[in-house]
């Protein structure tokens, strides 16, 4: 895939408006009742990074990142400001917040991922551009030291351990991440003026599987 691993500026998706996306198909029955069904085991995030342009700054900078992406060519990097790390919204990432795996005495490699829970029932988002330097690991409850014992692919979101962990061992991760993206159009309008006057422009963001 196309994708150029440069993070969207922060200032403007700040202000940016957008979350996931669930895709449901429904088929009503003659009797009344319902038959849902989805054919996406992810959601597809979506963002108006328009909302976020308050300065001439802010457009110049989303029209240079925008021909530089070359409109939807190239995907690219994106924080969204509502869910960024493996912690809840009040703590900073720390070694043990999410499980990475438990080792069965041959793999060295583990997927970061991040668990969502309510009412008792739990979806797991596999997470693909953890932020670098941001990834820690645990292994029962021990810190693990970046370098040294693992390494992460900022590209995948792939820890690598440097040795095989004995079968068992509980293996936790703890990071900050980003959404993989696109814009999902090949033209902007936006008018300086429009900026001024308080009139929003539309530039919409939407995220790719990777």
């Amino acid at each position: 895939m196309s994708f150029h691993d440069v993070r969207f500026p922060t200032s403007v998706s700040f202000g940016a408006l957008g979350g996931p996306r669930r895709r449901t198909d429904i088929v009503t029955l003659s009797n009344g009742f319902e038959e849902r069904n989805t054919p996406w085991a992810h959601a597809r995030r979506r963002y108006d990074a328009g909302l976020g342009m308050r300065s001439l700054a802010d457009i110049e900078a989303v029209i240079a990142f925008f021909e530089a992406r070359q409109g939807q060519l190239f995907g690219f990097r994106w924080k969204d400001w509502t869910d960024y790390r493996s912690s809840t919204a009040d703590a900073a990432p720390a070694a043990g917040d999410q499980l990475l795996g438990t080792a069965d005495g041959s793999a060295t490699e583990f997927v970061l991922s991040k668990v969502y829970v309510s009412g008792g029932v739990s979806y797991t988002r596999p997470i693909s551009k953890p932020v670098p330097g941001s990834v820690q690991v645990s292994r029962d409850g021990a810190d693990l030291q970046p370098g040294l014992d693992f390494t992460v692919d900022h590209a995948t979101g792939v820890v690598t351990l440097a040795a095989v962990p004995v079968a068992g061992s509980v293996l936790r991760a703890g990071f900050e991440f980003d959404v993989p993206v696109r814009f999902d159009t090949d033209r902007l309008d936006i008018s300086a003026s429009g900026i001024e006057t308080g009139e929003i422009p539309s530039v919409p963001v939407i995220e790719v599987r990777v």
